[in-house]
């Protein structure tokens, strides 16, 4: 089934082309690894957000995804995108729920 990273970026508006310019990369890089299945770039229009990307990233497995965070090729396009916006990057990783049920926790 795979899982979803939620990835949140804040910018700038004067320097939204220089970033989507890097996101744009880091899409193209995530493409040829191991694991990868999809993504979507989206951009806030809610007043409280609309300095704000989301992008829904999948991958066959959470290894996969970390394997891909954590490389080195990656890093460094991230830590440009960091110092653009001035901001940290955000991420969470999500698993569906099988039918939308919460699983029971054991005692």
């Amino acid at each position: 089934m795979g899982i979803q990273v939620l990835i949140k970026r804040k910018f700038i508006k004067e320097k939204a082309d220089e970033v989507a310019t890097l996101m744009v990369k880091l899409r193209s890089l995530a493409r040829a690894q191991p694991g990868y299945i999809s993504s979507e770039s989206l951009k806030c229009i809610d007043p409280l957000c609309d300095d704000e990307y989301l992008i829904r990233s999948t991958w066959q497995t959470d290894e996969d995804w970390k394997k891909w965070l954590n490389s080195d090729e990656r890093g460094a396009i991230q830590r440009k995108i960091d110092s653009i916006t001035e901001e940290k990057t955000e991420y969470r990783v999500y698993e569906p729920l099988v039918g939308g049920i919460i699983p029971k926790q054991s005692e």
